[in-house]
């Protein structure tokens, strides 16, 4: 709605016209201050020149009122248009709030390294990618899903030894001197225990096979993401392994030009001449490359790969990280606007107002699987798209367990299965209700409508600003409005009951649809609300 009126508004001001939801609905459903911004151009008085505006549209079908206040030009819709588009929205549902953007875009997150099991705090950037990619795709944008496997470095070295450690202790029962950083955990006795199957035991003193063992250790490790992302409905078009680009090395290398230099045995990037608060080191003095090594050897092929924007999602713990990636883009010649970061921050989780217990199976860290396991897939993608990315989340297990209203994702599963129950008691058929005019409304059943018809715009906000949660904000909006009206107005058995059910049509659609896009089930059925309805 508010696109057709933008749209509208454009072309008959010939300038982009902000537009405002009042706060009180008497005002009318939209309202803009384009007489402030014209009053210094026009140099009149503002309100004058909304007098003036609000007039000149006369006879309009979607509009049933224009007027002028206080400088403000306030935009009723009219009943016409409204019931337009409602059922318009019902007849093409799978329709309802896309776009077609027509722009490539590179997605690349989680990405976390192959040596362990998914915490909590890469769930926050996993939920945040794949809700982004939802709302991206439904708008139309030919989006790429994208994990970067970072497979090669001390890390993987690390897996490897750590397994045979493991091995030589708990299974040969030797007594060894365990280094000062090392993988643990039951993942890693699980680990052992299939190496052993697998190579024998003789592999667990073989150090000259120490690499073998970790590149086929870190393959069951990405598995075992694999498996978690997919039980929390995630999943990615492509996987690209640090270990396969160095072959690229010297070409891309010799790509950077004056980026690079050598100095005190060491390669670095010029990143402060990019803005970077020092310049940073590629190789080390043995020849091994750092970890921005294989990020500038990857960055140069995405965006050899011709998309027209790449987002990557880091931990905010890589905010410092982010000048010197964007100083390598620029120095392989692209423009590094193109390059998008956006940051996801850890999380706080409590039970029963009590810090989480760490997991055993990860030995120092709480698992993504084992929240998924207690709360389900739906409970924790809501909660992790219900605040903005990048600032701290802290949550209680216990409060998504209830099935009550306190129950953020239970009342919008509720409102649903609200709906859909009392469409179901009714006698009336489908073409009965979905042929009914919506004209004649009460102020409180057009107020609602008006809400679920918002949902295009919410959708386009949310991934045009990059903030999820107004999605998950406005199911909040939407399913308080529909339980209170479910508890204000009589439905079934009324004069109004086909209008009424078409209109609850429209707020189930634009609540499954919302629900959708967060990776979400919409419940047709649900305990309490077959005991109410």
């Amino acid at each position: 709605m508010k696109q057709r009126v933008g749209s509208l508004l454009r072309e008959k001001f010939d300038r982009d016209v902000v537009l405002e939801k009042p706060k009180d609905r008497s005002f009318g459903h939209f309202s803009t201050p384009i007489a402030f911004s014209l009053a210094k151009e026009l140099r009149r008085s503002p309100m004058v020149i909304a007098e003036e505006l609000s007039s000149s549209f006369g006879e309009d079908d979607m509009f049933s009122a224009v007027e002028s206040v206080q400088g403000y030009i306030n935009f009723r819709l009219s009943e016409t248009f409204l019931n337009e588009y409602a059922s318009w929205a019902l007849n093409n549902q799978d329709e309802f709030g896309r776009s077609d953007k027509k722009e490539k875009i590179l997605l690349e997150f989680v990405s976390a390294n192959p040596t362990g099991p998914l915490h909590i705090g890469h769930a926050r950037g996993a939920v945040y990618g794949d809700t982004l990619l939802r709302l991206g795709r439904h708008l139309g944008y030919d989006i790429t899903a994208e994990y970067y496997v970072n497979d090669a470095g001390n890390q993987i070295d690390l897996l490897g030894l750590s397994i045979q450690l493991e091995g030589q202790a708990n299974i040969l029962g030797l007594d060894i001197e365990w280094p000062e950083s090392f993988y643990r955990g039951e993942y890693m006795t699980d680990l052992t225990r299939d190496a052993v199957e697998k190579f024998g035991k003789e592999i667990l003193t073989d150090e000259s096979r120490q690499k073998e063992l970790a590149l086929w250790a870190k393959d069951k490790v990405m598995e075992l993401i694999v498996k978690t992302l997919a039980d929390t409905n995630i999943h990615f078009d492509t996987f690209v392994n640090e270990s396969s680009l160095y072959d690229d090395w010297d070409r891309v290398m010799a790509k950077m030009g004056v980026g690079i230099y050598k100095k005190d045995d060491k390669m670095f990037i010029a990143s402060s001449s990019k803005g970077d608060d020092s310049d940073r080191v590629v190789v080390r003095e043995d020849g091994r490359p750092t970890y921005l090594a294989g990020d500038i050897v990857y960055h140069n092929q995405k965006f050899e790969r011709g998309y027209d924007h790449y987002i990557n999602i880091w931990g905010a713990d890589h905010h410092g990280y982010i000048p010197r990636v964007k100083a390598a883009v620029e120095f392989l010649g692209y423009e590094s606007s193109k390059l998008e970061v956006l940051l996801s921050q850890m999380v706080s989780l409590l039970k029963d107002g009590e810090p989480y217990k760490m997991s055993k199976r990860a030995g120092n860290v709480i698992l993504m699987s084992d929240i998924v396991e207690e709360i389900g897939s739906d409970a924790l993608r809501f909660i992790f798209a219900s605040k903005k990315s990048d600032t701290a989340l802290e949550f209680d297990v216990e409060e998504f367990k209830k099935q009550d209203s306190s129950n953020p994702i239970y009342y919008i599963q509720y409102a649903h299965a609200r709906i859909r129950t009392m469409v179901a008691k009714s006698d009336l058929s489908k073409e009965e209700i979905e042929e009914v005019s919506l004209k004649g409304l009460n102020a409180d059943a057009d107020s609602l409508l008006f809400e679920a018809l918002l949902l295009p715009e919410v959708i386009e906000d949310a991934f045009g600003s990059r903030q999820v949660q107004k999605l998950t904000d406005y199911l909040k909006s939407l399913a308080a409005k529909l339980h209170k009206f479910y508890y204000d107005f009589r439905i079934i058995g009324t004069e109004d009951e086909a209008k009424l059910l078409k209109l609850l049509e429209v707020v189930a659609l634009s609540l499954k649809t919302g629900m959708s896009l967060l990776g979400i089930e919409a419940k047709d059925r649900m305990v309490r609300e077959e005991e109410e309805a």
